[in-house]
């Protein structure tokens, strides 16, 4: 007795095929050993074992195994060439860093553009932020660059204005206090020219700076690699899809060649009783006349089981299909989640740099209010000194025209 394993061919063969024939033979009422055979592959590839009954009647059991297959293939919701458990189904999922937000557990789905139909990958999304983030730096340092133009159209107004002759002849201690006044505008504007210098080289260029050109180019080598691996995926997916319709097709097939056999079965066994009652007859020819009565439909059917060509393949391609999106996607998956943490380990490092060198802002900031200060201060202790009465005795002393008064005219 063949095994059924040297009937269907290689290990891995499908057991649907094996069985459509077997359902049109007697091989299962006398062979215990082929039907045990058949059990211990049915285990293997996790499908339902059938009763005896079940295999000879109306072949119900060889549908609903094809449609265990058939469901393996569609048991989750699909978006874009991407599996998702379906809402309720499954163990629910635990976040891979819970409480902090992270990029690699909130971008798995598609986006749809609002700017049209087509929809962006949550990893472009991800990319798109990279972008903004470079532009919003580069904005700001754009902002500091206009703040610097201030500075230096200040300190030069500031310089110019502390070279007027306006009250140039103020005398006394008001004089003294008003020349203190111009030359702490130059010494002001000394301050914020430094301070715009700063600027540019402490602030502005760092801005400028960080991350030129290779970031873009870098941040394009994530895109291409991810959309690579996304684009294997849809094109796994598209096998698993065409894998399925073909196996549903088969099923259809099966059904009516299903229907075929057993029309066929109940054929040969009114043929059967035929022979029997013939061979009865012919006793001293027994023998000979069984083997002649064997192929007497001239379809070349010796009885037994179809070895050789069953018209339906196997579900392997199937669940071969299926393991292939399964390993693409999972390469996908782990690459998503490094590439991810990657990007938001760049925007952390972005928002760092920022902070630190707008806190560099600030911090010259103060100290060109501390320096203004100190312009400022020798002016107000030149004005705490200003006397009216000592201006006045100078200005008289210097510009006294006699002290002898005017007396009456005496006749």
């Amino acid at each position: 007795m063949m095994s059924l394993q040297s009937r269907c061919g290689h290990p891995n063969d499908t057991i649907l095929h094996c069985f459509a024939v077997l359902i049109a033979s007697s091989v299962l009422r006398s062979s215990p050993v082929l039907l045990q055979d058949m059990k211990i592959h049915l285990t293997e590839n996790h499908l339902p074992i059938p009763s005896p009954q079940s295999l000879l009647g109306d072949g119900r059991w060889l549908t609903d195994t094809t449609e265990v297959l058939l469901r393996k293939a569609g048991v989750n919701k699909q978006i874009n060439g991407v599996t998702f458990p379906l809402p309720g189904e499954g163990p629910e999922q635990q976040l891979l860093k819970p409480n902090e937000w992270s990029y690699c557990d909130y971008f798995w789905t598609d986006k749809k553009d609002p700017q049209g139909a087509t929809s962006v990958a949550g990893f472009e999304v991800l990319l798109q932020k990279q972008l903004k983030g470079k532009q919003m730096q580069k904005e700001m340092a754009e902002f500091v660059h206009e703040r610097i133009k201030i500075e230096e159209e200040y300190a030069k107004n500031l310089s110019k204005l502390s070279l007027s002759t306006l009250a140039a002849q103020e005398e006394g201690t008001l004089g003294e206090a008003w020349t203190q006044l111009k030359k702490s505008l130059h010494d002001e504007a000394e301050v914020h020219l430094k301070f715009s210098n700063k600027l540019h080289s402490e602030v502005e260029k760092p801005l400028l700076t960080f991350r030129g050109d290779n970031f873009k180019k870098d941040l394009k080598k994530y895109d291409h690699h991810i959309a690579d691996l996304r684009k294997q995926l849809a094109s796994r997916y598209a096998g698993v899809d065409k894998a399925r319709k073909a196996l549903a097709d088969r099923q259809k097939d099966l059904e009516v060649k299903t229907q075929q056999l057993e029309i066929k079965l109940s054929n040969k066994t009114e043929e059967d009783i035929k022979k029997a009652r013939r061979k009865s007859t012919q006793a001293g020819n027994a023998a000979a006349a069984a083997a002649a009565d064997d192929d007497d439909d001239g379809d070349g059917d010796d009885g037994g089981v179809c070895v050789c060509a069953c018209p339906f393949p196997s579900g392997d391609d199937l669940m071969r299909c299926v393991d292939l999106y399964n390993q693409t996607q999972s390469k996908w998956f782990e690459e998503m989640v490094t590439t991810s943490m990657e990007l938001e380990k760049l925007e952390v490092e972005r928002i760092e740099w920022i902070q630190q060198h707008l806190r560099q802002y600030t911090t010259l900031r103060h100290e060109t209010d501390m320096f203004n200060q100190g312009t400022v201060e020798p002016v107000d202790r030149l004005l705490q000194t200003v006397d009216p009465a000592k201006d006045r005795e100078l200005w008289v002393k210097e510009n006294k025209t006699g002290d002898v008064r005017p007396v009456d005219l005496d006749i």
